[in-house]
């Protein structure tokens, strides 16, 4: 008998009970009619000339129908006489090489075949001059080339720091087209200086390229297409500030306000850049944001086999399995850190063996002095939270709480010979 069976089997687990949490639920009945109508009201097309090559750029997050979204937008500019292309638009992700950003677009559906259009991946910049004093803009060299370039993503909060300018448009167009270089020069001063960097690169590249428009996306708490709009060039930065705060009050919360443990099955980079969204629990990796629930804390099962061994985001919380720590690449985590100059994130938490003791160490350490009444929750990932797991504890609170409702009796969790959940 191992050490960590001396100390950890004799933790009681909680009874739990299935609950489900309920959002505000804004929603596009159907997306790609809904493109389709505001290409067309927006007049936008109007710019394609005929032969016009034009990159889309394509971001490493998975948002709700992008693929469908790029493929009908990649058949309307075809429809005008353009010839488009999909280029990798997300900084250092993907180990930082252009085969790791392609990989990375074909394990979230978007392929030349999918899609109707090439895919051309660089990580070869070109700089377009200074921004601001030693802010040097960069580009990736395929859109540089092009004739014109649309960019499509999803705008959303930041998961480090807070500005009018998060997750969305403009970071895209500053980072996500600056590819690794890029990307660093945005980061180098830190994120406390994000804010200021991220809209003044966006309005050098902007004034520079011939970006055409672009196509902003806003999904709900159950991450569902909530709004697309389509956003003429000289209107981007100044549209995008309004459509962060609409994100923010779409966003997904916890429940609780304080947790004595939360259990996240898996994390990823397909999830969120830190592979959880970090202000849904309530743990950053930076300074320059808080906010959020009280969580002692917080411990990892796995890292999902579409974020390709990328395990940001352990760094930040308290346990994680061995499963999940075979799974964490150095060459894949540690680009990112490096780039964005936050090593905290890619750290690696305590390691136990099974899902089961896992566990048991966040009960132990959470500093209550009866075990048996911790207050746990245990979630999918912070994109899936309708659907929860709770401890018997809580039980009375979802009575109180309207956009909670339980929906089984109580059960102990399962875990099979090898202490793994089912």
């Amino acid at each position: 008998m191992s050490i960590f069976n001396v100390l950890l089997d004799p933790v009681p687990l909680p009874r739990m009970v299935k609950a489900e949490q309920t959002y505000q639920r804004s929603l596009v009945l159907n997306p790609e009619e809904e493109l389709l109508k505001q290409l067309k009201e927006s007049n936008v097309l109007s710019l394609v000339r005929n032969g016009m090559s034009i990159a889309i750029t394509v971001g490493s997050r998975g948002i709700s129908n992008q693929p469908i979204l790029v493929r009908a937008l990649v058949s309307e500019l075809k429809k005008a006489g353009a010839e488009p292309f999909i280029i990798p638009a997300m900084g250092s992700h993907g180990g930082a090489t252009a085969e790791g950003q392609k990989s990375i677009l074909s394990g979230m559906g978007i392929t030349e075949d999918f899609i109707g259009a090439p895919i051309r991946a660089t990580m070869e910049t070109v700089i377009l001059g200074d921004a601001d004093q030693n802010l040097p803009a960069h580009i990736d060299k395929y859109a540089y080339e092009a004739d014109g370039i649309v960019i499509i993503n999803r705008i959303k909060p930041h998961v480090a720091f807070r500005g009018p300018y998060e997750s969305g448009l403009a970071k895209m167009i500053a980072i996500g087209l600056g590819k690794q270089r890029g990307a660093e020069v945005c980061h180098r001063m830190g994120f406390g200086h994000m804010s200021k960097n991220i809209p003044t690169i966006a309005k050098k590249t902007i004034a520079e390229t011939n970006i055409m428009f672009a196509v902003g996306l806003l999904e709900n708490a159950y991450h569902e297409t909530a709004r697309i709009e389509i956003i003429p060039t000289h209107l981007l930065l100044d549209r995008e500030p309004a459509l962060q705060e609409e994100a923010k009050s779409l966003s997904a919360k916890l429940a609780f306000d304080r947790l004595d443990v939360l259990i996240m099955d898996e994390i990823g980079k397909d999830i969120s850049g830190t592979g959880f969204d970090t202000n849904v629990v309530g743990r950053y990796h930076t300074p320059f944001i808080s906010g959020g629930p009280d969580i002692t804390r917080v411990a990892v099962l796995d890292i999902t086999n579409r974020s390709k061994g990328n395990g940001n985001g352990l760094g930040i919380v308290d346990m994680t399995t061995m499963r999940a720590f075979n799974k964490f690449k150095f060459d894949m985590s540690y680009p990112n850190a490096l780039t964005s100059t936050v090593p905290l994130s890619v750290k690696i938490p305590m390691v136990l063996e099974s899902d089961k003791h896992a566990i048991q160490a966040a009960i132990r350490t959470c500093n209550i002095f009866d075990q048996k009444t911790v207050r746990l929750m245990r979630i999918k990932n912070t994109n899936e939270m309708d659907e929860v797991e709770i401890s018997e504890s809580l039980i009375k609170e979802v009575e109180r709480n309207p956009y909670l409702q339980i929906t089984s009796e109580p059960f102990d969790l399962s875990f099979d010979e090898n202490g793994n959940l089912f």
